[in-house]
């Protein structure tokens, strides 16, 4: 457990955050951050992608090791993106703490991170630390490959064009959940189903017509959809829930059910584990990627999950909540 006054943090701090709600509080997250006794070196991200070469930075020609994010699930996943991409620490090396300020917040909700600010910092200060897996794939863009690592959840098909289309509004000025359960809607009339043939671990699971594809590390995405019901973050492997081909009223019904994990019922949704997975599409390059609710490229796509490699903290009561989920997990499997 590390002592937060002994030692220096980076804060990185994205104010355009939760549609701009970041620049509203940040005064408050600041000053709460100094009342528990915080050394700060404090940067405001400028740009998409900024906070990769912040931290980064940071780490190679200033050697730290300790970095508290301000903003949303997009700042918190260019930050992992930072880690990975230096070359002079292991990533276990690296500590990253969460002050959540964006629209969908899911990897906090994973570890049940309280909205209020000053319990946020008081889990800061507690510093209790969780070791979880982190995800990377292999995409396209441009005909070029790319590489992208997350650590909550990849969605594709259905599932990338409704984050687009939700990134594209955020770039407006608007977000929310709201927002997204607008464009959850309006996707069904633009989005045409795509042929996949989907390996798991060099094993051949599944060829047809989806719908929408999600692989992750954690369980939610969308501002609190539990697409993946059964994940623990820190099991070495991938959970995998598919949609196959379905109607748009069989969608617009279960929509509700994407909250508490129930829409994995329906006779359309296959769930897989593993930990290498690779898709591709028919026609090539037809299916589109997000990760963490960032917008990337299209197949073919190649998934491997690096185990136990990035150190979080985390609130005792979220250490708790996936001690019992875990346990639940071995009982149902």
């Amino acid at each position: 457990m590390v002592d937060h006054k002994s030692v220096g943090w980076k804060v990185v701090v994205n104010l355009h955050a939760g549609s701009k709600k970041c620049e509203k509080d940040w005064p408050k997250i600041e000053s709460l951050l100094n009342e528990a006794g915080f050394l700060m070196d404090i940067e405001f991200t400028q740009r998409q992608g900024h906070t990769i070469e912040i931290v980064q930075t940071a780490i190679e020609t200033q050697n730290v090791k300790h970095f508290i994010i301000v903003g949303g699930d997009g700042t918190l996943n260019e930050a992992v993106n930072g880690i990975f991409k230096q070359n002079k620490y292991k990533s276990t090396d690296i500590l990253l703490g969460m002050i959540t300020v964006g629209t969908g917040n899911d990897w906090g909700r994973m570890y049940g991170m309280p909205e209020s600010y000053k319990q946020q910092v008081r889990i800061l200060q507690e510093a209790h630390e969780f070791v979880q897996d982190v995800g990377v794939v292999q995409y396209r863009y441009d005909s070029a490959n790319n590489k992208r690592y997350f650590i909550n959840i990849a969605g594709m098909g259905y599932d990338a064009l409704v984050a687009k289309k939700t990134n594209t509004m955020k770039q407006k000025g608007r977000g929310g959940v709201l927002v997204y359960l607008i464009n959850l809607v309006a996707g069904l009339f633009q989005y045409k189903n795509t042929y996949l043939d989907i390996d798991a671990d060099g094993t051949a699971v599944f060829s047809g017509r989806v719908f929408s594809m999600s692989i992750g590390i954690c369980k939610y995405n969308g501002g609190g959809m539990m697409q993946l019901p059964f994940a623990i973050p820190d099991d070495g492997e991938f959970d995998v829930t598919v949609i196959r081909k379905t109607t748009k009223m069989t969608v617009i019904k279960n929509i509700k059910n994407l909250y508490d994990g129930s829409f994995i019922k329906m006779k359309e949704v296959e769930l897989f584990k593993g930990k290498k997975f690779s898709i591709s599409s028919t026609p090539a390059h037809s299916l589109y990627l997000e990760t963490d609710g960032e917008s990337l490229g299209h197949s073919p796509l190649d998934f491997e999950v690096l185990p136990k490699s990035l150190r979080f903290i985390v609130g005792e009561k979220g250490l708790a909540k996936l001690r019992k989920e875990s346990l639940r997990k071995e009982e149902d499997f």
